[in-house]
């Protein structure tokens, strides 16, 4: 039995691995841009990209890379046997059995792949935000919107293993296209490819007329952009965040309203914006969920882990499988 694991957490734009001991301490740290490319063989550039970071961690702790357990998260439809089976923010390994593709590169059979928002909600609940929390859905903003639900203390995984695809919720009929290829996804408003998008066009209509002019022309302006500004009181930046804010609580109010669910955790790369968005959030899920002064205190707090909650529940997972 093995005193360490390997998390690693496979974004849509960075791919991060983690060390971690079993009471959840992190060893170490490495991160490499996410590959999109398409190639003859599936996912093989993902599994690429993963090898070598395992490989770098063991190497800098002096570990063989066949006898540590590892555990992947990936975004998309994942089925109960570890397949993912399809990915639109990964489309490069939509498909593809990065189990096995890693297993024989590494020469371990310890490697086992999950949802990376079940992966976040696992970590969440083992050492996190939801500790003690038998009912709470973990909410991943990242490139698009993931999601774990626990219901009485169990992962809700679904008949196919699919439950929790939450960004993939139509929060606008016929609204902004999404890589899945449907219209009007949660994800296409509330998610960091969401911010990109709303600063975007708050640019072309001349919402942001000081960040356009730092940054030369409207094209320009990004996401981070917002928030920086945003932290530092510029009005027009605090109205698109606080937009951002809203759009979150809409997709929170449906699935209160879904669920019945009290408790919220919201983690992710946009997390590190949380402390701009979650009070807008908050504020807005009181006027848009169905009978909210008839309801307990519905709480919506900010993960522990921030981006990292992913890789640390990939950890638990490769753990908890491996015994």
């Amino acid at each position: 039995m093995s005193d360490v694991a390997i998390g690693v957490d496979v974004g849509g734009t960075k791919t991060l691995a983690l060390m971690i001991a079993r009471d959840g301490r992190m060893l170490g740290e490495v991160h490499a841009a996410t590959p999109h490319a398409i190639a003859e063989s599936i996912g093989a550039p993902t599994a690429e990209v993963v090898a070598g970071l395992v490989k770098e961690l063991c190497d800098a702790q002096g570990r063989s890379v066949s006898e540590v357990p590892i555990g992947v998260g990936l975004p998309g439809m994942m089925r109960r046997d570890g397949r993912l089976v399809y990915a639109p923010n990964l489309q490069s390994a939509s498909g593809a059995e990065l189990g096995p593709l890693l297993g024989a590169s590494l020469a371990n059979a310890n490697v086992f792949c999950e949802n990376d928002a079940n992966c976040a909600a696992l970590a969440e609940h083992e050492w996190g935000a939801s500790r003690g929390i038998d009912d709470f859905v973990m909410v991943t903003l990242g490139t698009g919107i993931g999601g774990g639900v626990f219901a009485d203390g169990q992962l809700l995984r679904g008949r196919s293993g699919f439950a929790g695809e939450i960004g993939h919720m139509v929060v606008v009929a016929r609204g902004a296209p999404c890589l899945c290829g449907n219209h009007g996804c949660w994800e296409r408003y509330a998610s960091g490819g969401g911010l990109h998008r709303l600063t975007r066009e708050a640019a072309l209509e001349g919402r942001l007329p000081t960040l356009v002019a730092q940054r030369g022309n409207a094209a320009a302006v990004r996401g981070e952009d917002v928030t920086a500004a945003a932290a530092q009181n510029l009005d027009e930046a605090v109205v698109v965040v606080r937009e951002i804010g809203w759009w979150l609580a809409l997709g929170l109010a449906n699935l209160a309203a879904i669920l019945d669910c009290g408790h919220f955790v919201i983690g992710g790369g946009l997390s590190s914006a949380s402390n701009l968005v979650l009070p807008a959030a908050r504020q807005y899920v009181a006027d848009l969920v169905e009978g909210h002064a008839a309801r307990p205190e519905i709480a919506i707090t900010s993960s522990m882990f921030g981006p990292r909650s992913g890789a640390m529940g990939a950890g638990l997972v490769a753990f908890e499988r491996s015994q």
